[in-house]
């Protein structure tokens, strides 16, 4: 079976995101109707809403059924991803996320949650880090700390993209990039079964994108962000530990763990500035405001739409630099990646600024 499809590889990959496209798009306008029926919307009230009418929030149901039928129909299983520990955590966070985005769930009780679906992963799927490549003088790590930061990697990563969730397609768009790039990663390393698997993500958020692009028809809601940011987390430990250099064998691309880092950039480096923002300001890292990166592009006044483009277009300039300038390595690549980072997000401080204070002025760089 194996055989067969790598000879039809395009074909295989085309099928798979295909059928995860066209049962996203299927079932949305379902979800939309009984989301309307019973009066499922999007809290306006909130002082971060940026929509002036109830929206359902139900879109991350279309995106989870969407990414399971098609892994179970589609994808092989192989000793290379375990699917059973993978589907049984995307459930559990599932169901956490439908409860949230229908009533609400405390943060002590996701944080439980999102605890348990780590240690399902990260111990009895075993998908962990064994090794950070010598970035930054790490290389092989004790399982105890394999452990350690593959989940905190997980949570990390799995909130960043509820965080990112704050305007219409941001983290859809964002998600397909990922899952889309692990995708490619995956078929020129030969690791198609875990390719089947991103593709299979990709597909289900293309066709609720579909409905979500400005002006948006249904928001993914907490259960759409946490499962998109699960998958992502999970083929990004894949990606470096099926990459990595083994025995006297030469690497098939370098500068992995600085490659991955380029691909998960926007929601990495905007969850990071918040939460050392809201620490430094005295406050909960946890605690809800609009001083997102998107939000500031809107204060710009730029709309929803060209934001998610221009967010979009940053994070795959950083990944085709970091595949352009790969021998400097990944010490270097990463440095690199957050100077940038850092010098849009000062480059928005000085327009705010000067918006403001409607004046163009050298001090609006600095105060």
């Amino acid at each position: 079976m194996i055989d067969f499809l790598h000879n039809y590889t395009s074909l295989y990959y085309i099928f798979i995101v295909l059928v995860s496209v066209f049962i996203s798009v299927f079932a949305i306008p379902s979800i939309l109707h009984v989301a309307r029926f019973r009066h499922l919307y999007d809290d306006l009230g909130h002082f971060r809403k940026t929509h002036d009418h109830g929206i359902p929030r139900l879109g991350g149901v279309a995106i989870f059924v969407a990414f399971t039928i098609t892994s179970l129909l589609c994808c092989i299983t192989d000793k290379s991803l375990p699917i059973n520990y993978l589907l049984t955590a995307c459930i559990i966070l599932f169901a956490m996320g439908l409860k949230d985005d229908l009533s609400g769930v405390n943060s002590s009780t996701k944080f439980i949650i999102q605890f348990i679906v780590c240690l399902i992963l990260v111990v009895l799927g075993n998908i962990r880090l064994t090794s950070m490549y010598g970035v930054f003088g790490i290389y092989e790590l004790s399982y105890f700390l394999s452990v350690g930061i593959s989940i905190l990697l997980i949570l990390v990563i799995v909130n960043a993209f509820n965080l990112i969730d704050g305007i219409d397609g941001l983290a859809a768009t964002t998600g397909i990039i990922a899952n889309g790039a692990f995708a490619i990663l995956f078929i020129y390393i030969h690791q198609y079964e875990l390719a089947a698997v991103s593709l299979a993500m990709a597909g289900a958020i293309i066709g609720f994108l579909r409905f979500n692009i400005t002006p948006a028809k249904i928001f993914m809601g907490d259960t759409g962000s946490l499962l998109i940011g699960l998958i992502s987390a999970v083929m990004a430990i894949k990606f470096m530990e099926t990459a990595k250099i083994t025995g006297t064998s030469s690497p098939q691309i370098y500068s992995v763990p600085a490659l991955t880092f380029a691909i998960l950039i926007g929601p990495i480096f905007d969850t990071a500035r918040v939460f050392i923002i809201r620490i430094a300001s005295g406050v909960s890292p946890f605690s809800a405001d609009r001083n997102h990166i998107h939000h500031r592009m809107l204060k710009l006044g730029f709309n929803h739409l060209q934001t998610t483009i221009i967010l979009a277009s940053i994070n795959v300039v950083s990944i085709l630099m970091v595949l352009m300038f790969s021998a400097y390595g990944n010490s270097t690549l990463i440095i690199l990646i957050v100077t940038v980072s850092l010098a849009f997000n000062w480059m928005i401080t000085f327009f705010i600024r000067s918006k403001e204070r409607e004046t163009v002025a050298l001090r609006n760089l600095f105060v």
